[in-house]
């Protein structure tokens, strides 16, 4: 703030800048992380990316019961949430800092209306 408690608009405008070179930084890193999550065990693992496509699922042969396939369905469906959430825990541990003081809409800039 300069005297008389007006902002520095150059000052707002480098501190915006740099965030937005953060942001697009972690939106790179979390494209190309995968992430993995597990069911029964490790029976059913299930890998996406940081932006939450599903790239790869495995399943152990152990888990394949032709007589009761309605179990192999729901450890799949845990695996991909297991690693869904963890996609999500990655986006909120990168992007979190970064968003947590825009505060709003105007991102918390100090200005009116913002």
């Amino acid at each position: 703030m300069r005297p008389g408690g007006q902002p520095n608009l150059q000052q707002m405008m480098k501190q915006a800048q740099k965030m937005q070179q953060q942001m697009v930084a972690a939106q790179a890193e979390l494209a190309e992380a995968e992430l993995t999550g597990t069911a029964g065990g490790g029976l059913v693992t299930a890998t996406v990316k940081g932006t939450g496509e599903v790239v790869a699922v495995k399943i152990d042969p152990k888990a394949v019961d032709p007589d009761d396939v309605e179990t192999l369905e729901d450890l799949i469906v845990a695996a991909v949430h297991n690693a869904a959430q963890a996609a999500r825990d990655l986006t909120e541990q990168k992007m979190g800092p970064l968003t947590a003081g825009l505060g709003g809409l105007g991102g918390g800039l100090g200005l009116p209306g913002f």
